[in-house]
């Protein structure tokens, strides 16, 4: 497999035409030896940007050279990043081009009614979308092709690529050609699909017949299961998810954990910036950095980290010395990263498959599994249905996980050949019931009977055999659940108590909901062998209010399916923990960070102080396997263990932010 390089830098240079002196500043010396000395190994930089503009000489296109540009600029950032062992991939626009925007409107994309989709005629901004079905990939591909030949080229990063439903003159010809009818919303989305999965084919046959060598990523801000059918035309993913800038702390774990999953190496990509991209003169807090850095590596992923280039080209050393403080941890730890396999033994599957998604549109059920997992420090992937189901024990179905039957069959036959599974609110139900919800369990092997929504909302479980700190005390479920009924065989494991009615203008009890002390018709929680299932969205329901005796639930469900998690980890639910193994060093590596993003501006979370931890106990299930050492990384302190029932426990003495331990 490729092997990126774990300290990365995209550099964003989007210029005006209206600044004057564009790279007189750059001393290509200061920019390479800056980089060097924060550690930096690879670092995007520009040929074309949003503005539309080239940053280096140009013999196809010299009306395109920046106008005020005083130097070849990007290809004098790549001899001088060359020279000292910094590899260059170089970004491309593709979607945003404000120069092709207004000398060619014919080729931007048209919504359904008639409307340029992006910024309006009279506001700042260059994110008017061209259409990747219009003869403007003819210029794409020219310009890339002449980058290719006179350019050193390490790769490709092309940026603002995602399917857009087009109704532009181009679109409609061709969508009737293929016997589409572009009236149609979703003739338009399989259409648009189509044109990138073309696009992008067309683009990487283009880089790889001059520089077969060149990596190649396509940028669209979110990496998830549409990325399966056009993954052939990368080398590698690269995350964009700048915490601070949209995307939210919880963004990159779940991309992460589902994009690992495909078979290629992938790169996390935060910025330097307080907010996100162009917010020149900020500077994000270190200790949120390194969060964000190492949560990158912990969970399989190489670092990168977004900084804009003034328009002098004048280097920001207190940038560098930021990245340099972060990078110099980063490079210290390599060792124990690399080549790292991140370890899961739960699956979940991700509603974005059936249901759509990506930044800022996450589905709250995804995001609360997550959440909920890690705060129980559980070791999961995030999955499709096309995942391979045999590198699990456990799979969790969050609320909104339709089954058809060959996904049912699937699941069917991982429960059948011993894999346990956890399934909440509407997972489950048949796909192909023809209504919306689906109706009508497809997933058998959870012994139940679908009667609908529940009659009652809020209602109160009772957790009962599934504990947590009140188990025979009602507890309200904010949001309504699924009524059903077991069949023979199958286990009430947790009741419910009505409230005196659903509150209506005609009766209310209170500001919120009264419960009645009197048992509801239907069950909470149900267990058939090794399934187990919940009647609320719970997951979505977490994302949302956070009611611990939610989390409760589900870890009482994890103790009973999955009593012998291969890593416990004794703390507070700020602490989270990775486990990955180096199969080729023979050790597994634990990743322990406590950092806590607080919400102190209304917009977005922010990570200021690092709180340590005393005296955190840690237990490894290691098998039949007997460890000669454990020792903190890269201090190289050895820890005295103890071995017993397959399993490694010690005692890490202090936790100050991050520290990774290897068992070899």
């Amino acid at each position: 497999m490729l092997e990126l390089n774990f300290r990365q830098v995209h550099l964003d240079f989007h210029t005006s035409e209206a600044i004057a002196g564009i790279g007189a500043d750059f001393d290509a010396d200061e920019f390479a030896e800056t980089l060097a000395a924060a550690r930096v190994n690879s670092i995007t930089c520009f040929s074309r940007c949003h503005h539309g503009w080239i940053y280096h000489d140009t013999a196809q296109f010299p009306e395109r050279r920046h106008p005020h540009l005083t130097c070849n600029l990007l290809a004098r950032q790549i001899e001088a990043c060359h020279a000292r062992g910094i590899r260059v991939p170089i970004y491309i626009t593709v979607r945003w081009d404000h120069f092709t925007a207004r000398q060619h409107p014919e080729w931007l994309v048209v919504d359904e009614n008639g409307t340029f989709v992006g910024t309006k005629p009279y506001d700042a901004g260059f994110y008017r979308q061209l259409c990747l079905n219009s003869p403007y990939v003819d210029f794409l591909e020219q310009q890339t092709l002449e980058v290719c030949r006179t350019l050193p080229t390490d790769g490709f990063f092309f940026d603002i690529v995602f399917p857009t439903a087009c109704s532009c003159e181009h679109c409609k010809r061709d969508m009737i050609a293929a016997g589409l009818d572009p009236s149609d919303a979703a003739a338009r989305k399989q259409f648009a699909d189509r044109v990138l999965l073309e696009f992008e084919e067309r683009m990487t046959a283009a880089v790889r017949s001059v520089q077969p060598e060149a990596t190649i990523f396509y940028n669209g801000g979110h990496v998830g299961p549409y990325h399966r059918g056009i993954l052939h035309s990368y080398t590698h993913l690269e995350l964009e998810s700048l915490p601070s800038g949209g995307w939210g702390y919880m963004h990159f774990p779940v991309a992460q954990r589902f994009a690992r999953t495909l078979g290629v190496p992938t790169l996390g990509m935060t910025g330097k910036f307080h907010t996100s991209w162009g917010d020149f003169s900020s500077y994000k807090n270190q200790p949120a950095l390194e969060f964000e850095c190492f949560n990158m590596v912990a969970m399989g992923a190489q670092c990168s980290v977004g900084d804009q280039l003034h328009p002098s080209g004048k280097i920001d050393a207190e940038t560098y010395k930021l990245i340099g403080s972060v990078y110099s941890q980063i490079e210290a730890i390599e060792p124990w990263c690399r080549g790292a396999e991140p370890v899961a033994e739960i699956g979940v599957f991700t509603p974005e498959e059936f249901l759509g998604g990506g930044h800022g549109a996450m589905r709250p059920a995804i995001i609360g599994a997550t959440r909920i997992l890690q705060e129980l420090r559980q070791q999961f992937d995030i999955i499709d249905s096309q995942s391979d189901l045999s590198r699990y024990k456990l799979l969790i179905l969050p609320d909104e996980v339709p089954t058809d039957d060959k996904l049912a069959a699937k699941l069917q036959q991982f429960v059948q050949a011993g894999g346990a599974l956890i399934a909440s609110y509407q997972s489950g139900l048949n796909a192909g019931s023809g209504t919306n919800p689906p109706t009508g369990f497809n997933l058998q092997v959870l012994g139940i009977e679908d009667l609908g929504e529940a009659p009652y909302s809020p209602d109160f479980i009772l957790a009962g055999k599934l504990g947590g700190a009140r188990p025979d005390t009602g507890q309200v479920m904010y949001s309504q659940g699924r009524q059903v009924a077991p069949r023979a065989g199958t286990e009430v494991m947790s009741g419910m108590i009505q409230p005196y009615f659903n509150r209506t203008w005609e009766h209310f009890c209170s500001h919120r909901h009264t419960p009645a002390d009197k048992p509801a018709i239907y069950p909470g929680a149900t267990r058939c062998g090794n399934c187990i299932y919940l009647m609320h969205p719970l997951f979505g329901l977490y994302e949302a209010k956070a009611p611990l005796w939610c989390k409760e639930l589900v870890r009482g469900a994890l103790d009973l399916l999955l009593p012998e998690p291969v890593l416990r980890v004794d703390g507070p639910s700020t602490l989270q923990a990775s486990l990955n193994v180096q199969r080729e060093q023979g050790r597994q590596i634990i990743h322990l960070l406590h950092y806590i993003p607080e919400r102190r501006g209304r917009e977005f979370d922010v990570i200021e102080d690092v709180i340590p931890l005393y005296k955190v106990k840690v237990s490894v299930r290691v098998g039949a396997r007997v460890p000669t050492r454990v020792t903190l990384e890269p201090q190289g302190e050895e820890l005295p263990f103890e071995q017993q029932g397959g399993r490694v426990e010690f005692v890490v003495p202090e936790l100050n932010g991050h520290q990774i331990v290897a068992i070899a």
